[in-house]
């Protein structure tokens, strides 16, 4: 790419063993003969491609005298190359080509060889242009993550690649040493604002939870020596279930054996058969009851469900009686929710295509849904457990009203992929977030407002190229959604916000073999004074790991209240089922996490800003000849002592004071006394 008289080359031979990561500026003048490098800009990525910005873009007044772009793996980085001066230089800046047409193609056919007319870079003699109203933009399917459209506008990537790994997904950081082209000297830089809103541009949006961190926990919290794990739970199942006490985990044995392990006693299981709850079929869908934590409801491919109840102080052998069975489909079951306020009602979808309700402390139906034309493939109840929304097969996504009827009050267009799909509500209720495929079975999320379903996705996107389903686990404390698929390595972490971008990306977590599904645990697991926002249980081959999510943060000492505010106790109900069923509403009650011997981040002491000196050449140069004399000799008195304490010879007595020495002589005077008057001497005469 050349531009006036200076030439950018990527020299690919030399990349080669540089890894990619060498940009280069020439002086073009100098290639005659030898080639003379001005500047050498270093990234912390692969580039991927180099493009010039034009004259017209360019800040003049700061002297920058070409822009580049880089593309690396996970962003564009912009890196300006300015010329340490202030204010605008005619001698830098030759008239450069306009932006208006010479003619038009049909002028040139003719035979026109009209040139392009140029113009003035100087800022007093460009042509002064009117600003053209910004169309109002609407949210379309399909925007890119960490990016409003404003940005794609401009051609930036604010977001990294679905594909690029976790220390890819910040643009790389890079001193003025390393972009300027200069190796000393000082350059005008721009003003706080302009900075804070240029990376804001490149970036997106920040966002507390970008650099949020998966750790597993001490090998001492692990289950370990699982044997015989079921590895084909269908698509619909999260591969196995937990709560506060114990896990639920699928058994590839006969008769659909679900193994009980207490969470108070990990470590390695014995060799021996651990205790089941036998079911007389193949399972499909488990759950704990939330605010039960001894009652499991088991889904099974016979069309029942049976409700299981641990006896006090766990699962000692095989249990074979359930406590209930329900009956009322007619075909193979996909899946089962408990409602998050209502106690003893739950929520089952099969293959009949219907969705229906039925009260455990009944033990019956309660409410038919229908509407749907294929298969199922997700279920979830809205935070104040009025509505519940399903995505299925068939394309479509619907949210039922069950208390009002039996067919959907909203339908939209849901992924147009037919290999699964998992809804979860966000952001207090107000929308939908959609995990699926598209028509060419690429993963992605997708983003729908609760109040108008019809009007299709307000924001989506793609993830990867997988099989699997990834399931979602929503924190409405914090925004954040984690998703995880089963049989993969990687966990996506994004935070959802109700406004454009919509979906910030955040570091994602990646385990050390493949996992088989994730269990989240509720907040009062996780430890704050290490900041951690999820705790979740990792089942791997032959384990149970624990994994924490943290943020990293400075003030550990202080509870971070920014991130931790009152979370809900959705372990306890807040009505029976014959309540919610004869219209009664409610909500859960809300508890602080803060431990009481914290302080909360935001009453800390503020610390004393720290001054940031210029170096001392700064200093010097603002200085007159006087005021550095003056500076000299007060360092000199420091040095050698308090001028008001007594001198030696004050202490002695009959001495004359002819005897002592007026003027200063080596033998005399200390070391140190002469030296600085020597200093003093030469500085007197200009040689220092």
């Amino acid at each position: 790419i050349q531009a006036s008289s200076k030439l950018v080359a990527f020299n690919s031979e030399q990349a080669g063993k540089m890894r990619n990561r060498e940009l280069k500026l020439w002086d073009s003048r100098k290639l005659s003969s030898s080639v003379s490098s001005l500047s050498i800009g270093t990234s912390s990525g692969s580039t991927r491609g180099v493009a010039m910005l034009p004259k017209m873009a360019l800040d003049v007044m700061s002297c920058e005298v070409v822009r580049l772009l880089q593309l690396t793996d996970s962003c564009i980085v912009p890196i300006s190359y300015q010329v340490p001066r202030k204010e605008f230089h005619d001698d830098l800046y030759p008239d450069t080509v306009g932006t208006t047409a010479a003619m038009t193609a049909e002028e040139w056919w003719q035979g026109g060889n009209q040139q392009v007319e140029k113009v003035s870079l100087n800022p007093n003699k460009r042509p002064k242009t009117k600003a053209t109203p910004e169309k109002p933009a609407s949210a379309k399917k399909g925007l890119i993550s960490g990016g409003s459209k404003e940005d794609q506008a401009r051609g930036c990537s604010t977001s990294s690649s679905p594909l690029s790994t976790p220390s890819s997904s910040a643009a790389p950081s890079r001193s003025p040493s390393s972009t300027s082209g200069l190796s000393s000297g000082f350059l005008p830089s721009p003003s706080p604002s302009q900075s804070v809103k240029a990376i804001q541009s490149l970036m997106g949006p920040t966002s507390k939870f970008r650099h949020i961190q998966g750790v597993v926990m001490h090998r001492d919290t692990h289950i370990t020596n699982i044997r015989g794990l079921n590895l084909t739970t269908p698509g619909e199942c999260d591969g196995f279930c937990a709560n506060h006490q114990r896990v639920a985990v699928p058994l590839a044995i006969a008769g659909g054996q679900i193994a009980i392990v207490e969470r108070s006693q990990p470590g390695r299981l014995p060799d021996t058969a651990v205790p089941t709850v036998q079911n007389s079929g193949n399972v499909a869908d488990f759950c704990w009851d939330p605010f039960d934590p001894r009652r499991l409801a088991v889904a099974g491919e016979d069309a029942k469900i049976r409700v299981w109840k641990v006896p006090e102080g766990g699962l000692k052998g095989t249990l074979t009686e359930p406590e209930l069975i329900l009956q009322g489909h007619t075909e193979k079951i996909y899946s089962v929710k408990f409602h998050p306020l209502a106690s003893g009602l739950l929520v089952s979808s099969s293959y009949d295509l219907s969705v229906r309700l039925w009260d455990l402390d009944r033990g019956e139906q309660v409410k038919l849904l229908t509407g749907h034309e294929d298969q199922v493939f997700g279920m979830a109840w809205s935070p104040d457990g009025k509505l519940l929304a399903t995505v299925c097969k068939d394309a479509k996504v619907r949210i039922y009203d069950p208390r009002k009827s039996t067919a959907p009050v909203q339908e939209g267009a849901g992924p147009e992929g037919h290999r699964g799909a998992r809804v979860v509500w966000v952001c207090d209720g107000k929308y939908l977030l959609v995990s699926g495929f598209d028509s060419l079975s690429e993963r992605g999320i997708y983003l729908y407002s609760a109040d108008s379903l019809s009007s299709g996705a307000i924001a989506s996107i793609p993830i990867s190229i997988s099989p699997s389903t990834l399931i979602p686990f929503y924190d409405p404390d914090t925004g954040v959604v984690i998703l995880s698929g089963k049989g993969e390595n990687r966990v996506y972490i994004y935070e959802i916000v109700p406004e454009e971008p919509y979906f910030i990306e955040c570091s994602s977590f990646t385990s050390s073999e493949p996992h088989k599904g994730f269990a989240f645990l509720r907040k009062t697991e996780c430890n704050v004074r290490d900041v951690e926002v999820a705790v979740g249980l990792m089942l791997t081959k032959t384990t149970i790991e624990p994994v924490a999510f943290k943020v990293p943060r400075v003030k550990k000492e202080f509870f971070q209240d920014d991130v931790y505010t009152d979370t809900a106790m959705w372990w306890e109900p807040a009505l029976t089922a014959s309540a919610w069923l004869s219209g009664s509403n409610g909500q859960h009650k809300k508890m602080s996490l803060k431990p009481k011997d914290m302080t909360p981040v935001s009453e800390a002491p503020k610390e004393a800003p720290v001054r940031k000196y210029l170096p001392s050449s700064v200093y010097l140069e603002e200085k007159t000849d006087e005021q550095k004399k003056e500076e000299l000799l007060s360092a000199m008195v420091a040095k050698l002592g308090n001028m008001d304490d007594p001198l030696p010879q004050e202490s002695f007595e009959g001495v004359d004071e002819d005897e002592w020495v007026s003027e200063y002589d080596g033998d005399v005077c200390s070391e140190k006394v002469r030296n600085c008057l020597y200093s003093l001497q030469l500085w007197e005469n200009n040689q220092l």
